[in-house]
């Protein structure tokens, strides 16, 4: 998965879970329309949902950032 991009992994790992854009938002508290702009690149996450996202995937930021491919 090198060189793929933030939304590239987040959708991977959003889809390995079974959840839905949808169901994402929810677990997160945010709208649907963020995490799809987070899956196509539109939007970057803050620092803050970086941290968010690594927690609820259980991997690393550096995954997440592209900075390394083991989650």
């Amino acid at each position: 998965m090198k060189d793929e991009t933030f939304g590239k992994r987040l959708k991977f790992l959003r889809m390995e879970k079974g959840l839905t854009q949808v169901q994402l938002a929810e677990e997160l508290n945010v709208d649907k329309s963020t995490i799809a702009k987070y899956e196509t690149d539109k939007i970057e996450p803050s620092l803050t949902m970086l941290k968010v996202l690594s927690k609820y995937f259980k991997v690393r930021s550096d995954y997440l950032l592209g900075l390394e491919d083991i989650y």
